[in-house]
């Protein structure tokens, strides 16, 4: 099986840190200097718990939540931040006084769609969008997109790794961003330049890990 060399980006929390490999990475719309592996925090539960705790200190305060919309596999980690954020007297408006996790299909055309069982879990209710990155932004905009046509509220958007504040002028908290990272780089696909000197591809990779070349 390929593999790459990977090291830890340690922080000073308990099963609370990020794996990052270096080299040459593509997307399907961007290339990297570093590849971010989530795959690990988004299955194993002391370490999703460990990114619930860090990111429900964004919400517990003054943001409405009755739906979490886990996008890139995120339903671990979606889990257990509903569990973190219905601690206490965290405020909700749905009439069962929870937190729904929903996750969306996908149509050919990479728009989001929820099936009518799904649906009354996004109208009318406040909806926080968890991703595992947001980087181009493209995945979370759809997201926003869906919610906006179902009736529902954006409230926000979380995710384990970031390299924006705002996205569609809603925030995006993150328990990591670039500055963890020595000299991370990210281009469009077209404008690369590890591609321009040469420099080939080591994998290409997506939510669900990496495909070495």
């Amino acid at each position: 099986m390929p593999t790459l060399t990977t090291y830890k980006v340690k922080t000073k929390g308990k099963n609370l840190y990020l794996r990052v490999s270096k080299g040459h990475f593509a997307t399907g719309r961007s290339h990297s200097n570093y590849f971010i592996d989530v795959t690990v925090q988004k299955s194993r539960l002391s370490e999703a718990s460990a990114l619930a705790k860090e990111l429900a200190a964004y919400y517990t305060k003054n943001t409405i939540v009755d739906t979490i919309l886990c996008l890139d596999e995120m339903q671990v980690v979606g889990t257990c931040l509903a569990d973190e954020l219905t601690r206490g007297d965290f405020m909700n408006m749905n009439a069962h006084q929870t937190i729904y996790i929903v996750t969306p299909e996908s149509t050919s055309g990479n728009q989001l769609l929820f099936r009518d069982s799904l649906a009354p879990m996004i109208e009318g209710k406040h909806i926080l969008i968890l991703a595992a990155s947001v980087n181009t932004g493209y995945t979370a905009r759809a997201a926003i997109e869906a919610v906006n046509y179902y009736g529902g509220s954006v409230v926000g958007i979380a995710s384990i790794f970031a390299t924006v504040d705002s996205c569609m002028e809603y925030p995006v908290n993150s328990v990591f961003n670039p500055n963890d990272l020595d000299n991370y780089e990210m281009h469009p696909s077209h404008t690369c330049p590890m591609c321009r000197n040469g420099q080939k591809i080591d994998a290409l990779v997506n939510s669900f890990g990496f495909s070495k070349l």
